[in-house]
């Protein structure tokens, strides 16, 4: 089994910052990609941004240049920095994650998600 555990959402004013956190634990062979989606009501989820094994960052276009992936390997722990928030950020913030969980086996873990309010 492999669990994802999200941390760091709240509620934050425009403009304001936030990190989120999402750690993964459990039977891991390796870790693959790792993401960010989010999911406002009555909206489809979406991309926020993603990071390979090898480092590299992909991000929607409603975040570039506001909000920052990264990961720390030895923790298994993926990051979200997210500056200059808008009230259009306000979404469930979800970790994605793909692992091998055994020699020959892989598969996409999602956790239960994040709520990200932002509002004066």
């Amino acid at each position: 089994q492999v669990q994802l555990v999200e941390s760091g959402g709240g509620v934050v004013q425009p403009g304001g910052s936030l990190r989120l956190s999402c750690a993964v634990s459990g039977s891991i062979v390796r870790i693959n990609s790792m993401g960010w989606y989010r999911q406002a009501p009555g909206a489809q989820r979406e991309l926020v941004a993603d990071i390979t094994s090898g480092g590299s960052t992909n991000y929607g276009d409603s975040v570039k240049g506001r909000f920052t992936v990264s990961k720390d390997n030895d923790k298994n722990t993926l990051y979200l920095q997210m500056n200059s928030l808008k009230p259009d950020d306000t979404a469930v913030y979800y970790c994605l994650t793909n692992v091998q969980y055994s020699l020959t086996r892989f598969r996409d873990f999602w956790g239960q998600g994040t709520q990200v309010t932002v509002s004066s």
